[in-house]
């Protein structure tokens, strides 16, 4: 590999032509980032204000080299930070070089990344407890059906995202290496973890085992998780109609299961309903909305 290369000169002076451009990020190492992007061996975000075209993602050959690229916008790359998601993209931006930074826009969405501010944080929670509620639903649907190895594979996921949300909450982040983190900041998840994979007892008893303990956290963990989707439902006395809240502008795009979190808020007397009175086109017909009391 050539001193070019090691340095980056040689994609800035290969992106500096492409209209557009405001930033570039360099992953010389992808394997020491957890990337998992097996057999490239640099990765290369490049960031736009617009995108002329749909090469999004190309594959290049250099030298023996083999180099990922992903492009994006700016708008994009704040929204992959905004949803609270752990994607290989985030990760590329928390751990390359940065190499081009016209507007200092990448440092600062680095430093989002590094130090949440309660907006960033509150987004994050509520999508990893959505996530953590509806696979605890579906472990419990496939034990309920007999089908163990299922729902051994989906309690795996429950306590993934148990994991994540311990992290979250101590806005640590992005971290690939899940269990390595967990295991220092609360043993007692990660023990579980190791009962569900080593533990003699049958699959079945492990997978139960598991599940006590995550209907525990479930429920512990819901209004904390939760504090913006309430926040919003306190915001009217009237009630919150389930089409309103799908395209309010802090839920609108985020990868929750609005009907699973409404029905657990409701079910736990975080959240109530308000049935209001449809005249037309069916007598008696009522829409169901939802409110909560101020939350602070």
């Amino acid at each position: 590999m050539s001193r070019l290369d090691a340095s980056g000169l040689f994609y800035t002076d290969l992106f500096a032509r492409e209209k557009g451009l405001t930033g570039l990020v360099l992953v010389s190492d992808p394997s020491a980032h957890h990337t998992l992007m097996d057999g490239m061996d640099r990765l290369v975000l490049a960031v736009y204000e617009e995108l002329a075209d749909k090469r999004d993602t190309e594959h290049w050959m250099w030298g023996g080299t083999r180099i990922l690229v992903r492009r994006l916008t700016k708008d994009a790359l704040e929204d992959e930070i905004r949803h609270g998601e752990i994607t290989g993209i985030i990760q590329w931006l928390a751990g390359g070089e940065v190499l081009l930074d016209q507007d200092g826009d990448l440092e600062r969405m680095r430093e989002s990344i590094r130090i949440w501010p309660a907006s960033i944080k509150e987004r994050k929670l509520l999508c990893e407890f959505s996530c953590f509620a509806k696979t605890y639903s579906l472990t419990k649907r496939y034990l309920q059906d007999g089908s163990v190895m299922d729902a051994y594979g989906h309690v795996l996921l429950c306590l993934q995202h148990w994991a994540n949300l311990v992290l979250i909450e101590e806005r640590k982040g992005p971290e690939p290496d899940v269990w390595q983190h967990v295991k220092r900041i609360n043993p007692g998840v990660y023990k579980l973890y190791e009962e569900l994979t080593a533990n003699e007892e049958t699959e079945e008893q492990r997978v139960r085992l598991a599940m006590l303990a995550c209907e525990f956290s479930l429920l512990t963990k819901m209004k904390s998780s939760c504090i913006l989707l309430l926040r919003l439902l306190g915001s009217r006395s009237d009630g919150w109609s389930a089409a309103d809240l799908m395209h309010h502008p802090e839920l609108s795009g985020l990868p929750i299961d609005l009907e699973l979190l409404l029905f657990k808020l409701v079910k736990r007397g975080y959240a109530r309903e308000v049935v209001k009175s449809v005249r037309e086109p069916v007598s008696g017909l009522c829409e169901i909305r939802y409110t909560a009391e101020r939350v602070g």
